[in-house]
């Protein structure tokens, strides 16, 4: 089934409609923002304890200025790395609200990070944006999508639904780790999200809002879980792999009357197309992995609970890497 989160189209709170924020408005929106979570309980004492297993080495890699005692920004590397090993990068928590991409991200590595460090070397960055973890927001404190700020150069379209924004420090932070790693070559690169009602009923407006924008009417939340292809790296039986692992936990989202998802193309079932990623500013265009891909779990859903959205991101991790396994037999050896 498909969802219209009920809400009717009015002015957002903050600013006047139909005219861009400047910096009072969007300081106006941060000082509105409430904490609703401990990042510090929820995400860095999972990590802390990671750290405890001779498998895995814990690198702060950063902290955000709105906090810099508080917003540690943490990544987790299995130990035991090989030049002869594929290099894989999982993300969570660009989007801070987006729950299961943070846990389920946790829960990889704390049940299946070792069984695949024997194949892979692995580096999870579980919650790239703490500050809108525990705000339980998809933008930064500076009121900016860091899912749009990995590519702060690219080229903005008028009417896109995915265009570049600004640096932020969550972006840079990451892409100063990867650059000090020196990985050669990343293989695959699988970054946890979610789609949610509150995209609609909160975000969306708030974005609108923000850019001076008039907005339309409510979209469509899809029931279920999708994955977002990239145009310039099309593997179709690679998706395939990760949807068929998924459902055997969640159930996948259906297209919708005109046969699209989120307004985008479906390229196959549970697979929704987009322009390059890179280009894009989004997280999984970070590296040049020939296997990448964004998910997106719906965790309002009713036929769906927390736990299940957290295996539902485990199981999608494990069906990507198993496909790769299968596809080069030498790596399973």
């Amino acid at each position: 089934s498909l969802t219209t989160p009920s809400m009717a189209v009015s002015a957002y709170s903050i600013g006047t409609p139909g005219t861009p924020w400047g910096a009072v408005q969007k300081k106006q929106w941060r000082d509105t923002r409430e904490i609703q979570r401990c990042y510090n309980e929820e995400v860095v004492g999972k990590i802390v304890a990671l750290g405890q297993d001779e498998a895995f080495e814990i690198h702060e890699y950063g902290a955000l200025s709105q906090d810099p005692s508080k917003y540690k920004m943490f990544a987790v590397q299995t130990k035991n790395w090989s030049r002869d090993k594929p290099c894989v990068l999982i993300t969570g928590g660009v989007h801070g609200y987006e729950t299961s991409g943070v846990q389920g991200a946790l829960l990889f590595l704390s049940s299946r990070a070792k069984h695949y460090s024997k194949h892979f070397n692995i580096l999870v960055a579980p919650c790239v944006s703490p500050w809108g973890y525990e705000t339980i927001q998809r933008w930064n404190a500076q009121a900016v999508d860091p899912n749009r700020s990995f590519n702060p150069n690219g080229e903005i379209v008028e009417g896109r639904s995915f265009n570049p924004e600004a640096a932020t420090e969550e972006s840079s932070a990451l892409i100063q780790l990867l650059d000090r790693l020196d990985v050669q070559q990343w293989t695959c690169h699988i970054d946890l999200h979610e789609t949610t009602d509150t995209d609609e009923t909160e975000f969306r407006p708030a974005k609108c809002a923000r850019d001076g924008i008039v907005r339309s009417e409510p979209g469509i939340i899809p029931d279920g879980f999708y994955l977002v292809q990239d145009e310039t790296s099309p593997k179709p039986e690679w998706f395939t792999a990760m949807i068929d692992a998924v459902r055997k936990v969640t159930h996948i989202a259906p297209p919708d009357d005109d046969g699209k998802i989120i307004d985008e193309e479906v390229s196959q079932e549970g697979v929704i197309v987009i322009p390059c990623k890179k280009s894009l500013g989004l997280c999984a265009g970070v590296t040049d992995a020939p296997y990448r891909t964004t998910t997106e779990v719906y965790p309002d859903s009713p036929n769906a609970t927390a736990d299940q959205c957290n295996r539902a991101q485990v199981a999608c991790i494990e069906g990507a890497l198993n496909h790769i396994l299968e596809k080069d037999a030498c790596l399973s050896n």
